[in-house]
């Protein structure tokens, strides 16, 4: 007879809905499923609840589970009506059409500096409080109707629940709305206000490791969290390791031991899911960078991994500046993608294939570099997502980076963080699970770094001819 008490981890991400089924004792994923979401950067929320039904049944159901987490994508704004009904389909973070607003609100607090020392992050088009702006000012009436507002995470928590609930959230998805506060750990309803023309109702912050309520079959429901800070709780790093997450998008982040406050707004001050802080960037192009070169150039992944691994380092002067969709580290949400540099003599698959991957690692190294810049060591990368499977960027990462890497075991980091707060909320106490690292790579030649990171810089910053 298996006595194994089993809780389960969600990944509510912008692409796609994760459960896993984990052993809450070992951190042993037992069984997993998964369910798509639909395309583009708005969504309707009762979406995400027919993707989870999906992805559990997937799963094989929760009937034999004993507690739920979810993680979601961070920033989204889901606006609800006094009934609790949706007004308008959710926009996700990766919509940027509130770049404006972002800057209005930026001028409004009398600058980056002013927001930084109030909450810890720079307003850009991702953050929620940018959106409500958006919204105030393009859509009176959806806003007129709006009565709360919460974030994906918060909505699917609250569905699960059942209707009526109070809405939940936890520290590490509320510091990316841009009106709570990782310096005071409390909302700022003064900058919620400003951004959208009157107060609205949030969601009460949970503590970490709370059970929040239980779903209608009796399952204990935890407080949840952002993606970021799910994969945290997952991996675990250790001081001076550095997440690299290779997904359709990219992040860089580590925990720390005191909130962050940087006024050029590169490195968004969150908080984590533990109780401290979350020191982050995240660029808009990482893995997807890697299929349009792949797809340029006519070959599967392991192909162009090949045509990659054949060039020299720093691809001849081809450069590649790999903002295919705007970008949000730096912040350009207007940018496009170029090749530079390139000539009859370095004109060739292979120097094609380098660059593409050589470009997308130094948009991740300027996030890497970032982080220092405000304190957090870096002594080792850590990646993880889709692209870290590429052989070539396994190869690359360490010269490109300056620093030794560590490829972690595939795993759903964000639905596996979900559910170890899903064992401590049940328990009483963080489990000690640990996370697989399958291939190491140290630094070989430092001077490899320095050369194409600096050609990467000329071009960045337009120094290029």
């Amino acid at each position: 007879m298996n006595d194994s008490v089993l809780v389960a981890g969600v990944d509510s991400s912008t692409q796609s809905c994760k459960v896993l089924v984990v052993d809450a004792d070992t951190g042993v994923v037992v069984r997993e499923g998964r369910a798509p979401h639909p395309d583009g950067t708005e969504a309707p929320p009762e979406a995400w609840w027919t993707a989870f039904q999906a992805a559990s049944e997937a799963a094989g159901g929760l009937d034999d589970v004993a507690a739920v987490s979810v993680g979601g994508q961070q920033h989204g704004m889901v606006c609800l009506d006094e009934s609790g009904s949706v007004v308008r389909d959710a926009l996700l973070w990766n919509d940027t059409r509130s770049a404006h607003a972002a800057e209005e609100l930026i001028a409004d607090l009398g600058g980056a500096s002013a927001w930084a020392d109030a909450v810890g992050s720079v307003p850009v088009a991702s953050f929620t409080v940018t959106k409500l702006r958006w919204l105030a000012h393009h859509e009176p009436e959806a806003a007129r109707r709006t009565h709360a507002v919460c974030l994906p995470h918060d909505w699917l928590t609250w569905r699960l629940r059942g209707s009526p609930a109070d809405a939940t959230t936890d520290r590490g998805d509320a510091s990316g709305t841009g009106y709570w506060s990782t310096v005071t750990g409390e909302y700022r309803p003064d900058l919620l206000e400003m951004a959208f023309g009157r107060a609205l109702e949030v969601p009460r912050v949970a503590e970490p490791g709370e059970v929040v309520g239980h779903t209608p079959d009796g399952l204990a429901v935890s407080a949840g969290t952002g993606d970021n800070a799910g994969a945290a709780l997952a991996i675990g790093p250790a001081e001076g390791e550095v997440v690299i997450s290779i997904g359709t998008s990219g992040a860089v982040f580590t925990g720390h031991d005191r909130p962050s406050t940087d006024a050029s707004g590169l490195v968004a001050g969150f908080a984590d899911a533990r109780g401290g802080y979350l020191p982050l960037l995240a660029t808009l192009n990482a893995a997807r960078v890697l299929g349009v070169g792949a797809a340029l150039l006519g070959v599967d992944p392991s192909g162009f991994d090949e045509l990659a691994r054949a060039a020299s380092p720093g691809a001849d002067g081809l450069v590649l500046l790999p903002y295919l969709d705007g970008e949000r580290t730096p912040d350009r949400p207007d940018a496009q993608g170029r090749y530079v540099g390139l000539t009859t003599a370095n004109g060739t698959r292979e120097n094609l294939a380098r660059a593409t991957v050589e470009g997308m690692l130094c948009g991740l190294a300027d996030c890497v570099d970032a982080l220092i810049d405000q304190g957090v060591p870096a002594r080792r990368a850590l990646l993880i997502g889709g692209g870290s499977r590429s052989g070539a960027v396994a190869d690359l990462a360490p010269e490109v980076l300056g620093l030794p890497v560590e490829v972690l075991a595939p795993q759903e980091y964000v639905a596996l963080g979900a559910a170890r707060q899903a064992a401590w909320a049940l328990h009483g106490e963080e489990p000690g699970w640990t996370v697989a690292r399958e291939t190491s790579r140290d630094v070989t030649d430092a001077s490899i770094s320095e050369q194409v990171r600096t050609r990467y810089a000329d071009v960045r910053d337009g120094r290029a001819p």
